[in-house]
């Protein structure tokens, strides 16, 4: 499994993230064979979040048959006050059943008023800190689907990574994705790769394989392997495949065998992209 260094501590983590979707309601010991299948495969990041629902529950003992210091955990919170945040930490601890987070995370920052209350006296960023000087989480980093929401952050605060769609097609189309990749580098922050192989928004009827994904995933399993290895070539330390399994495993065979895409793979990514809308930036609620 391709590693890389994380973060100013240099932490090798896995390429590819096993993100707890993955999980989602599956039987204890189905997850626990899962999990342990992705260990051995060489898969030592592991993310989840309260709001994905059981994988928080179902991690915890998975993860409990596993070295802990050869885990790489990380949690986020969508709380944006410094009590909110406070209280869904002790419980992500406790259900995950660890003294300590390797990352706790602001999930889904989408705008700049998440923004606001976020650095605000109060705001969750207060709580952020305090656990990091307690020895509660290890380092700090947000999760964000606005690219100038994710900006400011990192202007604010020396986060040790930014997690973010870093998507071939809004790469290719130059919508979204650049700014943050190119602000990380510049700061020396770890850049961690939401929707490497998602392809585009779901027209019409969902397709029933994918349950738990709210956008089109690239199934052409050729094209798929190439989205993702070309988000890998972008300077990223890890990326979160779909939360399904079947994807999962192809993106760990993908990162085993890794190459950065040549000449000819690019100009075919990129004609492939000028025939799809960037899922990213969102389109603003009406």
């Amino acid at each position: 499994m391709l590693r890389r260094p994380y973060g100013p501590s240099k932490l090798p983590v896995s390429a590819i993230v096993f993100g707890g979707i993955v999980v989602k309601d599956l039987p204890q010991e189905r997850a626990n064979a899962v999990v342990r299948r992705a260990f051995d495969r060489g898969v030592n990041y592991f993310d989840v979040a309260p709001t994905y629902g059981t994988p928080e529950a179902l991690l915890g003992p998975a993860l409990a048959e596993l070295p802990r210091s050869e885990v790489f955990l990380a949690c986020k919170t969508t709380k944006r006050d410094a009590a909110g945040a406070r209280a869904e930490l002790e419980n992500s601890l406790k259900t995950l059943q660890v003294e300590h987070l390797d990352l706790y995370q602001f999930h889904a920052v989408g705008s700049q008023a998440d923004v606001d209350r976020i650095l605000a006296p109060g705001g969750a960023l207060e709580t952020f800190v305090r656990a990091k000087e307690r020895g509660r989480v290890r380092h700090l980093g947000f999760s964000a689907h606005d690219e100038d929401a994710g900006l400011r952050l990192l202007e604010a605060y020396p986060f040790d990574s930014a997690l973010f769609p870093v998507n071939w097609v809004s790469l290719c189309a130059d919508v979204f994705g650049r700014r943050l990749l190119e602000a990380c580098k510049a700061k020396g922050v770890s850049a961690l790769a939401l929707k490497a192989m998602a392809r585009c928004a779901w027209s019409g009827t969902r397709d029933p394989r994918y349950p738990f994904l709210w956008y089109q995933p690239e199934t052409d399993p050729e094209l798929a392997a190439l989205a993702l290895r070309y988000t890998l070539a972008q300077g990223v330390t890890a990326a979160v495949p779909p939360g399904h399994e079947e994807l999962f495993w192809r993106a760990v065979d993908v990162a085993e065998r890794y190459r950065a895409p040549d000449g000819e793979e690019l100009r075919r990514l990129e004609a492939r992209a000028e025939e799809l809308t960037p899922l990213f930036p969102v389109p603003p609620k009406a």
